[in-house]
C-alpha cells in the first residue's frame, strides 16, 4: 500500500462538471429537516431536535476521536481498509452529560474504553478528547476504492485535520457540513436504485430541506452567508470533497458504491491543484454568529 502526505490548502472551488450551480436566490423556502452530530469521529451519531451551535460547530460535534497509537494518527473510516469498523460502533450523548459508546450487539462501553476498542478494531487505540498538534489521517483516494473494493489495497494519503476551521475538535476542514435534499434526490434519481441515499452516509450536522433547486445547489452558495432561525449565521466555505466513507456499511445500512460513484459521474469540483478533481456532496461552512437551531427552523441566505 503507498501512502502520500498532502494538505488541504486553499478553500475549495465550486467549478462543478456536469452540473449547474444552484442560483443562492432559491434558497427561499428552505427549513431544518434534520440535525445531527457525532461526538466520536467516524462513528455512527444521533438525530436530535434542537441543538446549540458554537463557533467549533454544533455542541458536542467530533469532540472526541480514536487515536492509533502505532502510527500516531487519528482513526478515520476514510481508510476503509483499516478502519470501516468504526461505523458500527454509535456514539452519542455530551454536553452536558457523557458520551456513550455502544457496540454492534447494543452493549455500552464501559470504563475500560481502550481496551474494549482495542480488541475490537485489532490495533491499540485510544480516546482522546484533545487534538494532537499537527494531528493527522489517513485518506484512501476515493477513485481507487470505487474501482478495487473497500477491501483492497489503495493508495493512502495522510492528511490534516482542521485547515479550515477551529483545530480545537476533529474535524476534517471546517466546523460544520450541511446538505440539500435537493442533491440527496438528484444522487437518489441517478442511482435508480429504487431505495433512497440515505443522509447519514454523508454525515452532515444539518440536512436542508429545499424545494425548486437543482441537485448540488450547495456549490453555488460558496461564499454566502446562511441564516438560520432567529440567531445562528453561517458562511458557506466550500462544496465538500467525498472519500469512500458513503460508499460503506453504516449500522444497519448496506454498502452502498453509488452513493460516491454518482458525485463521481455529475459532480466533480476541482480543489487545490495537487489534488485535481474530486466528487462533492454538500459544503463546509463556518460559523459567523453562534445560536441555537431546530427542526423546522427557515434558512435564508444573506
Amino acid at each position: 500500500m503507498e501512502r502520500h502526505t498532502v494538505g488541504v490548502g486553499r478553500p475549495y472551488r465550486a467549478e462543478p462538471a456536469g452540473s449547474a450551480p444552484g442560483d443562492p436566490r432559491g434558497a427561499d423556502g428552505v427549513i431544518v429537516e434534520a440535525i445531527r452530530r457525532y461526538p466520536v469521529k467516524s462513528m455512527l451519531g444521533e438525530e436530535l431536535p434542537r441543538v446549540d451551535v458554537t463557533p467549533a460547530g454544533v455542541e458536542g460535534d467530533r469532540r472526541l476521536a480514536l487515536l492509533d497509537r502505532t502510527t500516531g494518527r487519528v482513526v478515520s473510516a476514510k481508510h476503509p481498509q483499516r478502519w470501516r469498523a468504526m461505523l458500527a460502533l454509535r456514539a452519542t450523548g455530551g454536553p452536558p452529560g457523557p458520551v456513550r459508546i455502544s457496540l454492534p450487539d447494543g452493549r455500552d462501553v464501559g470504563d475500560d474504553v481502550d481496551t474494549v476498542l482495542t480488541e475490537l478494531l485489532g490495533a491499540p487505540v485510544s480516546l482522546i478528547a484533545t487534538v494532537p498538534p499537527g494531528a493527522t489521517l489517513d485518506r484512501a483516494r476515493p477513485d481507487e476504492v470505487l474501482a478495487a473494493g473497500v477491501t483492497a489495497p489503495v493508495t493512502v494519503d495522510e492528511t490534516p485535520l482542521g485547515d479550515g476551521g477551529d483545530a480545537k475538535t476533529f474535524v476534517d476542514f471546517a466546523p460544520l457540513h450541511l446538505v440539500t435534499t435537493a442533491t440527496l434526490d438528484r444522487i437518489t434519481e441517478a442511482a435508480g436504485a429504487g431505495r433512497p441515499v440515505d443522509a447519514i452516509r454523508y454525515r452532515p450536522n444539518l440536512v436542508l430541506r429545499t424545494t425548486d433547486v437543482p441537485g448540488f445547489a450547495e456549490n453555488g452558495w460558496v461564499g454566502r452567508e446562511l441564516r438560520v432561525g432567529p440567531e445562528l449565521v453561517l458562511r458557506v466555505l466550500a462544496p465538500t470533497p467525498r472519500c469512500a466513507v458513503p460508499t460503506l456499511a453504516h449500522g444497519d445500512l448496506p454498502a452502498e458504491p453509488d452513493a460516491l460513484r454518482v458525485p463521481a459521474r455529475l459532480n466533480r469540483v476541482a480543489p487545490v491543484p495537487q489534488l485535481g478533481p474530486l466528487p462533492c456532496v454538500g459544503a463546509y461552512a463556518r460559523v459567523v454568529r453562534p445560536g441555537p437551531v431546530e427542526v423546522g427552523d427557515r434558512v435564508r441566505l444573506a
